[in-house]
């Protein structure tokens, strides 16, 4: 495959494409850190003011995930993905003509619905790739999109300053952040007419029921139930933030009436997930030993999730302001020493994706990279104004590498789990990844930088431990086509995690 990486043919024109649609929505989705504290002197905002608008961005990219899941397995990722490139424009451009707070705040919860196009891409790669590859395939795309942060943070403040001469000669942010919108809405368009779903003769298949998640067993249904109830406890957790002191974006009554909107929202959830699975729970219903799956295996990818991608968003968010205040900086100068984590997404989460594959097995893979950042990030804890500055670039490259690797790892098996319903599995992993992201936020929101790298080593080093004793190899990991496929000519999609 890598030999033929560069062909820009077939399968890797598809996928070099779907790539470039990743990267665009993450260069949008980040097109506010490198600029946070500009815009904070620019529009009076609190410290606590402008943690929260990190918190923001992520938070609707929870639910999005969920959403885009379910539409991108009905009709997918053509059209899913190319709606919400041009969709990107609406928050880039709220977020350029923002004048206070309130307005950032609305706009960056827009944006983070920009951020759910990853799920999109996941499926259109396994789509197009056999499982003995998806490793690779999914670490190219993964990882050359994220790259997107890279581009937001390296590249947008040096444009922002060369087209200074516009804003009588101050950072010129509001054109910068409202271009990235714009080339994201007119790629959206060139994706739509230049890419196809499946390849020529196979049949994009569908889940039968829509609305959840169909799963195969009773205990998964619970399992199932209580992971959704993890993702509206997160958005919960940001109406609390946006009450608090100095904040003040919601009053007390309506915190408690948003929290009370996510209640309902969570029985609706629960009751979509008992009417698409009813038959199975009354006992009308039972699948056959190997149709079955778990959804414990899942969670604990979302865990994984959560660990990397989770700590990379709460790492990217917070890191040139950590650069700039810790070493005394031009917000500048450190906005392009921040990029140098982002920056390894062009190899680190590829080869995550490539080892999983070599290695033969996707479990201990995952088990080590989880134990990596685990080591890392608790190195990262020590970095103060004491350090040589290249020994700290050192250290949280050194964390970026192993946070990104491990989304790779992740997104190796997540393909392999149930086929036709990829986009919706691939969501629920994505949306506990701004989980994460949400959750490390809020801790740093309430603590410092030091505590937040602590609390992220912890957690990975917890995940490991799971990894090395719960998560199973996927079965067909390694094979040349899907289970029950012939090759690219492919009529049946499936392939699952056997449930004991």
């Amino acid at each position: 495959m890598l030999k033929k990486l560069f062909s820009f043919s077939d399968r890797y024109r598809i996928l070099h494409q779907t790539w470039l649609a990743f990267f665009l929505t993450f260069v949008c989705w980040f097109n506010f850190a490198p600029f946070a504290t500009t815009i904070g002197r620019e529009l009076h905002l609190a410290p606590e003011q402008i943690k929260t608008l990190a918190i923001c961005n992520l938070a609707l990219t929870i639910p999005a995930r969920l959403i885009i899941g379910m539409l991108l397995d009905r009709f997918g990722p053509r059209i899913t993905y190319s709606m919400l490139l041009m969709f990107a424009v609406v928050p880039c451009l709220a977020t350029a003509l923002a004048q206070d707070f309130n307005q950032l705040v609305i706009s960056r919860l827009l944006m983070g619905i920009v951020g759910s196009g990853f799920v999109v891409g996941i499926r259109m790669v396994a789509e197009w790739f056999e499982p003995k590859e998806m490793g690779i395939a999914q670490g190219i795309y993964g990882g050359w999109g994220n790259f997107g942060a890279f581009g937001a943070e390296f590249a947008l403040p040096m444009f922002a300053v060369s087209t200074s001469f516009f804003a009588g000669g101050a950072s010129n942010w509001r054109f910068a952040i409202a271009l990235t919108g714009i080339i994201a809405a007119i790629y959206g368009v060139i994706y739509y007419n230049s890419v196809q779903d499946t390849p020529t003769g196979k049949v994009y298949k569908k889940p039968q029921k829509n609305g959840s998640l169909e799963v195969t067993s009773i205990k998964s249904f619970w399992a199932m139930i209580v992971s959704n109830f993890g993702l509206i406890f997160a958005l919960g957790l940001l109406a609390w933030r946006l009450q608090q002191k100095n904040i003040h974006f919601l009053t007390l009554s309506q915190m408690y009436l948003t929290l009370l909107l996510l209640a309902g929202l969570f029985a609706y959830q629960s009751y979509k997930a008992w009417e698409v699975n009813r038959e199975l729970l009354i006992g009308k219903k039972t699948y056959a030993p190997s149709e079955r799956f778990q959804f414990g295996q899942v969670a604990l990818l979302e865990f994984t999730y959560i660990t990397s991608f989770g700590s990379e968003l709460a790492v990217v968010s917070m890191l040139p302001a950590f650069f700039e205040k810790t070493f005394a900086l031009e917000h500048v100068i450190a906005g392009m020493i921040a990029a140098t984590y982002p920056f390894l997404n062009l190899i680190s989460r590829p080869s995550g994706g490539l080892i999983s594959d070599k290695f033969g097995s996707r479990k201990w893979t995952m088990t080590i990279i989880s134990a990596g950042i685990g080591v890392s990030y608790l190195m990262a804890h020590f970095i103060s104004s004491n350090w040589p500055i290249p020994l700290a670039i050192a250290v949280t490259m050194f964390a970026a590498y192993f946070a990104q690797a491990g989304c790779g790892a992740t997104y190796s098996i997540v393909p392999l789990i149930k086929k036709e319903a990829t986009g919706q599995i691939a969501g629920n992993v994505g949306a506990y990844g701004n989980f994460g992201g949400v959750v490390y936020l809020t801790i740093f929101s309430l603590t410092d930088a030091s505590t937040l790298f602590s609390t992220m080593g912890l957690a990975a080093l917890v995940c490991a431990f799971m990894c090395a004793f719960l998560l199973k190899e996927p079965k067909g990991s390694f094979a040349a086509a899907y289970e029950g496929e012939a090759g690219e000519t492919a009529t049946q999609n499936t392939i699952f995690l056997t449930e004991e």
